[in-house]
């Protein structure tokens, strides 16, 4: 499985970005595609998944009810909508997909993409 990941950039507080990440290969093995993110000097940590089949979100607090996840099946991709944004959300964001059930650890997934800047100005 190959996760390739856009969208990222730079933004002013309160603004939005949205995220894409188009999954490629063995698609049929991913139950769970995500987010995570690792902010200046911090651990990667968990932010947002979708589950393939049902469409059931996870979401980290520090995130809900700014962030949005969500699938395109046919276009096998899931986008991340990001608003109301903060400096704090400053941070390189992973694209992540996991073929077991959801779990917040990064070690949770198999497979990852490249992590796309994201950098909020206060």
């Amino acid at each position: 499985v190959q996760l390739q990941a856009s969208g990222g950039g730079l933004v002013q507080a309160g603004g939005s970005l949205r995220l894409s990440c188009t999954a490629s290969g063995s698609i049929f093995s991913i139950n769970v595609m995500g987010w995570h993110r690792q902010g200046p000097g911090r651990e990667r940590e968990f932010v947002a998944a979708i589950a393939w089949s049902t469409g059931s979100t996870y979401y980290a607090d520090s995130v809900k009810g700014r962030f949005t996840i969500s699938r395109d099946n046919a276009k096998n991709t899931v986008y991340l909508q990001m608003n109301s944004l903060k400096p704090e959300d400053t941070a390189v964001y992973y694209c992540a997909a996991a073929t077991r059930l959801f779990g917040r650890n990064a070690d949770k997934n198999d497979y990852w993409g490249q992590g796309t800047q994201v950098t909020v100005s206060s």
